[in-house]
């Protein structure tokens, strides 16, 4: 049987992107961050993994795969996240009941906040 085990994200910049996603989700280093290819883990070990691998290949402006961070003060946690460092996407897409809220992350990669109050 598979289970996810991780997430992968493209990085330029190792350590602004370990550090912007351990502050947003509360995760920690696996190991020591290393240059090409870090594993960020819930500190109680439950739960998926993200890790950040450096990647000279280009964002996507409309990714085929991203996060979707579940919040039940949307608000609270988008201000937040702009506040570590994430900016919110100007997207033109968005249905007329949207329950989600896109941003891009330090080095750019897109992902969602949803509204699950």
């Amino acid at each position: 049987m598979l289970r996810v085990g991780s997430t992968v994200l493209g990085v330029s910049d190792m350590r602004r992107a370990a550090e912007f996603w351990c502050r947003a989700l509360g995760y920690v280093p696996r190991d020591e961050i290393e240059e090409r290819f870090t594993v960020l883990a819930p500190p109680d070990g439950v739960g998926q993994n993200v890790s950040l691998m450096v990647s000279e290949t280009p964002v996507q402006e409309k990714p085929r795969v991203h996060l979707d961070l579940y919040a039940s003060d949307p608000a609270e946690e988008i201000d937040r996240l702009v506040n570590l460092g994430a900016s919110i996407v100007d997207w033109t897409d968005y249905p007329p009941d949207r329950d989600f809220t896109v941003l891009a992350d330090t080095e750019g990669n897109r992902f969602c906040v949803i509204d699950k109050s």
